[in-house]
């Protein structure tokens, strides 16, 4: 008995469609979320390499922070969500915030952030 082999039927095609048009959306309001974690990450990472910010004044440090965080577009981050601990040879930098995004209707997708880094006194991530 041989069947005969038919393609994907247009209502079949059509549910493939929704189902990757959501997936699209989702990962439309995700990114930006993303795209600016990876920018906190490299501006911390960035301070770390910097000579001697392990003796620099915190609020130094917030400054050169918040400089690097203004060409990256950065806009859900604040002075008050960055904390610093003095620690073995430098500064321990804190960063943990919260980025809120309207989703569907009443649905918010929400994404929480926490980012620590080492600043030495000599520079680097040692």
């Amino acid at each position: 008995m041989k069947r005969k082999q038919s393609g994907l039927s247009l209502v079949g095609f059509l549910v493939v469609l929704a189902v990757v048009g959501f997936a699209a959306y989702i990962g439309m309001k995700l990114f930006p979320m993303y795209q600016e974690y990876y920018s906190v990450r490299s501006a911390m990472k960035g301070l770390a390499n910097e000579p001697g910010v392990g003796d620099m004044d915190p609020a130094k440090i917030q400054d050169l922070f918040f400089r690097r965080l203004y060409i990256n577009y950065s806009e859900n981050v604040k002075p008050q969500n960055v904390k610093f601990e003095r620690g073995d040879g430098g500064w321990k930098m804190r960063v943990n915030y919260e980025v809120r995004r309207e989703l569907v209707g009443n649905l918010d997708v929400v994404g929480r952030f926490d980012s620590t880094q080492e600043l030495m006194r000599h520079g680097g991530t040692d």
